[in-house]
């Protein structure tokens, strides 16, 4: 007997699904790393006209797997847009995660002087009523000084991510801040990685590209003290990028030509496949082996950096997008 998907919706907490058996034509589910916000489209039949249309600002909460097991919780969303179309008749409802629809709002303007990178991350998720969660290895990082300027706490944290190549997000009212591709969770365990064998595949692609090939990364600094500019460099000195910015400070140099070179290392190769049957528990930053490709692709230490699942009442496909993932 075939696997058959299942799924449990609820609008405003009461559950709706059953009104969308023998409709729904599709579900997507795009789950992606970092303050990118998640997507839900559902897309259903409406060829009787017995469809209710739902407001804008209503939340949904998913819930999707197979039948005869647990469904798995995937999160609560906020209807963004709506859209009836025909013929034939066809309702389309768009949502986005209500942890991000509405991004951290406000503009400030202010100075972090001598702070770390937790008291940070903390005073941030304070002001929106979240819980801190920072990874053990960026909590105790030391920030100089970094000015916040006209800017919103989002926007913020986007460039504090990059400056440490972290990974910040809001998930389930807590916020987020964690090394990009390291595979940990804020408390600072490790994600167990999962086994992605050729035979669960429906398509994929691999694709290694010979870039630059830097063997490290240079940043220049201002000497205040001796009126001079000078270099820090992590990684082989020998063909390192050099970064066009000039940084205030020796330690803020060091962090950014190591974030960079983290990026680089990353982002030697990609790898993206659709499972042939939907894996309702797979997330971003998970880290992935490889079993049945190309040596290259199995020998491979991967990380995902983007999930999309796709229902409907008949198939349930899940597409993984992963890139490198640096071995200590």
């Amino acid at each position: 007997m075939s696997m058959q998907p299942d799924y449990r919706i609820s609008l405003q907490g009461q559950v709706i699904s059953p009104e969308f058996r023998a409709r729904l034509a599709l579900l997507t589910l795009h789950d992606r790393r970092g303050m990118q916000a998640d997507q839900l489209d559902i897309m259903l039949t409406d060829d009787d006209g017995m469809l209710d249309i739902p407001p804008t600002g209503a939340e949904l909460t998913l819930a999707i797997g197979w039948k005869g097991q647990s469904l798995t919780e995937r999160g609560t969303y906020i209807v963004d847009e709506v859209e009836h179309i025909g013929a034939p008749d066809t309702l389309n409802i768009r949502a986005s995660s209500a942890d991000m629809r509405q991004g951290l709002p406000g503009k400030r303007t202010q100075s972090w002087d001598e702070v770390t990178v937790r008291d940070i991350i903390t005073t941030i998720a304070e002001r929106h009523d979240l819980i801190p969660s920072v990874g053990t290895t960026l909590a105790g990082i030391r920030v100089v000084h970094i000015d916040q300027t006209d800017e919103s706490d989002l926007h913020f944290l986007t460039r504090l991510a990059e400056r440490f190549d972290a990974v910040a997000t809001v998930k389930t009212g807590h916020l987020i801040f964690v090394p990009a591709g390291q595979a940990t969770t804020a408390s600072g365990l490790e994600i167990p990685p999962i086994q992605l064998r050729r035979q669960t595949g429906d398509q994929h692609r691999y694709l290694v590209a010979e870039r630059d090939a830097y063997t490290g990364v240079t940043a220049l600094w201002n000497n205040k003290a001796h009126a001079t500019r000078e270099a820090v460099t992590v990684g082989d000195p020998q063909n390192a990028q050099q970064l066009r910015h000039t940084y205030a400070s020796e330690q803020e140099a060091l962090e950014a030509a190591q974030a960079e070179w983290q990026r680089l290392q990353r982002g030697v190769a990609y790898f993206s496949i659709t499972q042939a049957v939907g894996d309702p528990d797979v997330f971003p930053e998970t880290p992935v082996w490889c079993i049945g490709w190309k040596p290259q692709i199995d020998a491979t230490p991967w990380i995902i950096t983007e999930v999309t699942h796709n229902l409907t009442d008949t198939s349930y496909t899940t597409a993984l997008q992963l890139e490198t993932r640096p071995m200590d």
